[in-house]
């Protein structure tokens, strides 16, 4: 038999808090689990600094990969299944593609990405295509598969059906994001009835379409995204940790440019403080070694590394008031300079972080990020894109939020020990009791 047609002798399954249960029967996804690039999600967090916000937060890139495979495999072999414009040859690759989508993520994923200029997108293709147990795995079903599977992920297949079900508006990818994000958070806002969502699913050649019946499910669905991103995404004091990991590793790496002397030597981001990241480098990174210097780096020499470390190990976090750039540019210089008279660096204590997020948008050719509409199919078969049918959604199509805050480390402007005329001024400009 041929090896993409291999069966396990018997079907084994993960016990999931989301989908109730994982199941796999494919030989080629029970060996994908098994490879160590995959294995390594387990120590790589889903959101990144919010467990320091919502204590639940604990769960990893491995469980959601998980979780969106069986998305995936559901449709394939329960709501697809039988349907004429359903290609059977496409099952395996789009659950490998649901599988390995986020098999590029580093540790504290965006946070990093911004510091070092990388992109988990690149890793997730070099992981698939490079001389990895994933890609001896992929090239076991064909020379040309993890071509297949990079390119599903990447957006470039030909297959938009596939791409469609790993990233469009509403894709397996968010569906179990959502929802294992609110259960891990313990919040109420991204639950919304998926069990209905895939029951409407319809194929079409070039992308998933929903029945007419379904429109409210979607209409849940897409106000729970909304919700999850200002309650749970964006978060002000999850941000503030995100605004102190990055502050940690601009230091460090501004350190070492300058010849600096570490007592814990930084041996895993040499490679990144010269712009020579490996793959096998890369692959080597993860949560648990970030945090391992991050608690070393506590009795480090240097009195901003030191800090900055013992504020993120310690939840010792900034505080934070609304800012609005355009408006109060002028406060900010002030704050600055006031900052530097304080002998407090504003490179590292005074930070302008924003959020911005559109939660849904109908379809812009030639935009950087085209995205893809959700489009209902009507009772006389008709296809109608959703904002042109749904008033809930035609209020948020295509309106951008945003939002600005400006954070600082209150403990050190109420310490008058030092500098305290000058430190009065700061905190009447910050409104600080």
């Amino acid at each position: 038999m041929a090896y993409s047609m291999e069966k396990l002798r018997e079907e084994k399954v993960f016990k999931d808090p989301v989908h109730r249960y994982v199941h796999v029967r494919d030989r080629v996804i029970w060996d994908l689990i098994g490879t160590k690039e995959f294995q390594r999600l387990r120590r790589i967090k889903q959101l990144g600094t919010t467990y320091l916000t919502f204590h639940g937060a604990e769960h990893s890139r491995f469980n959601h990969s998980l979780g969106v495979y069986e998305i995936v495999r559901r449709i394939a072999d329960d709501v697809f299944i039988g349907r004429p414009e359903w290609n059977e040859d496409d099952r395996l690759l789009s659950l490998c593609a649901a599988l390995l989508h986020d098999l590029g993520h580093g540790p504290f994923s965006h946070s990093f990405e911004k510091v070092f200029d990388l992109d988990h997108e690149y890793f997730t293709r070099a992981i698939i295509l490079g001389e990895t147990e994933v890609n001896q795995v992929l090239s076991r079903v064909g020379k040309d598969f993890p071509i297949k599977v990079a390119e599903v992920i990447a957006k470039t297949s030909k297959n938009k059906l596939v791409v469609s079900l790993i990233s469009s508006q509403i894709d397996a990818d968010r569906m179990d994001y959502l929802q294992r994000d609110a259960y891990f958070t313990g919040v109420s806002y991204g639950h919304f009835d998926m069990e209905r969502i895939l029951r409407v699913m319809q194929p079409r050649e070039d992308q998933v379409v929903i029945k007419q019946s379904g429109m409210h499910a979607v209409e849940d669905y897409i106000m729970s995204r909304y919700q999850m991103y200002w309650q749970v995404y964006f978060h002000p004091v999850t941000r503030s940790a995100e605004v102190i990991l990055t502050k940690i590793l601009h230091r460090a790496k501004y350190l070492h440019e300058h010849g600096y002397s570490f007592k814990s030597q930084p041996i895993h981001f040499y490679s990144m403080f010269n712009g020579e990241l490996t793959l096998e480098d890369y692959i080597k990174l993860d949560e648990a070694i970030i945090l391992y210097y991050f608690q070393m780096w506590q009795e480090e020499e240097d009195p901003i590394l030191r800090d900055l470390c013992c504020r993120f190990m310690n939840r010792n976090l900034y505080k934070y008031a609304e800012f609005e750039p355009a408006k109060e540019y002028k406060k900010l210089a002030e704050l600055s300079v006031l900052f530097e008279k304080a002998g407090i660096d504003p490179d590292y204590y005074l930070v302008v972080d924003s959020s911005s997020d559109l939660p849904y948008d109908f379809y812009r050719p030639g935009e950087e990020e085209e995205r893809l509409p959700i489009q209902l199919l009507m009772k006389n078969k008709e296809i109608r894109e959703l904002s042109r049918e749904s008033e809930i959604v035609d209020a948020i199509s295509g309106k951008r939020r945003t939002d600005h805050k400006l954070y600082y480390p209150a403990d050190l402007l109420q310490d008058d020990s030092t500098e305290p005329l000058i430190k009065k001024q700061i905190r009447k400009l910050l409104e600080i009791e």
